[in-house]
C-alpha cells in the first residue's frame, strides 16, 4: 500500500497529502512506524493484518516523481503484479471527504498517478481515492491541492483518512470486491 503525498512540513495536511496520512494512520494501528528503507526512495512499515503480510509505504520523493518509488517498492518487496498495490490518493474529481475504491484507470491530472503510470507502464493497480473537490473561481488545481484546508473540511477529511484506512484493510483482507461493495456506496460508514 502506496500513499501519496509531498515530504516536508510545508506540505503536512495539505489535501494532496491524505495518502500520506493514511499510510501513517494504517501502520499506527497496528503498532508500526513509517522509517526510511534503504534503496526505495520511502519511508516504510511491514506489518500482519491477520495471515496478510503487508508493506505500506510514503514516498519520499516529491509527488510528480511517484513513480520512482513505487517501482523501486515493487522489485524490492518482489510485488509479482499491479494488481497487489494499492495506492492512496487525492482526487480533485471526487467531492472533499469522498472515499472511492477502484481498479485502474486514468490519472485524473494527478501527477503522481501520472508518475506511477510512467514507471510501471500498468495502470492496473488498486487505488483508494480521497475526494478533495474542485477550486472554487479561478483558483489554479495546482494551489488548491498544496493549501491546508479550512476547518470544517479538514474535519471532513479527517473522517476521510479513517475511512480510506478502513478501506486499505478491506481490501488486504476481503479483497477489493468487497472493498469496493462496502466504500463505493453513497456514504460509506467507517469500520
Amino acid at each position: 500500500m502506496v500513499g501519496l503525498g509531498n515530504p516536508g512540513a510545508e506540505f503536512e495536511r495539505t489535501r494532496h497529502n491524505l495518502g500520506a496520512e493514511v499510510a501513517a494512520l494504517v501502520a499506527s494501528r497496528h503498532g508500526q512506524r513509517l522509517r526510511p528503507e534503504k534503496g526505495t526512495r520511502a519511508v516504510v512499515a511491514q506489518l500482519r493484518l491477520d495471515h496478510e503480510s503487508v508493506v505500506v509505504a510514503v514516498p519520499q520523493t516529491y509527488m510528480n516523481e511517484s513513480g520512482l518509488a513505487v517501482a523501486a517498492l515493487m522489485r524490492r518487496f518482489r510485488v509479482p503484479a499491479t494488481d497487489r498495490l494499492v495506492v492512496v490518493h487525492d482526487e480533485l474529481d471526487l467531492p472533499s471527504g469522498r472515499v472511492k475504491v477502484k481498479v485502474g484507470g486514468g490519472t485524473a491530472g494527478n501527477n503522481g498517478i501520472k508518475s506511477i503510470h510512467a514507471h510501471l507502464h500498468d495502470p492496473g493497480y488498486l487505488r483508494v481515492r480521497i475526494g478533495i473537490g474542485k477550486p472554487a473561481g479561478r483558483e489554479a488545481g495546482a494551489d488548491y491541492v498544496l493549501h491546508r484546508p479550512g476547518r470544517a473540511e479538514r474535519d471532513a477529511l479527517d473522517v476521510a483518512v479513517e475511512v480510506a484506512a478502513d478501506a486499505v484493510e478491506v481490501i488486504a483482507l476481503e479483497g477489493v470486491d468487497v472493498a469496493m461493495l462496502r466504500f463505493n456506496g453513497d456514504a460509506p460508514s467507517i469500520g
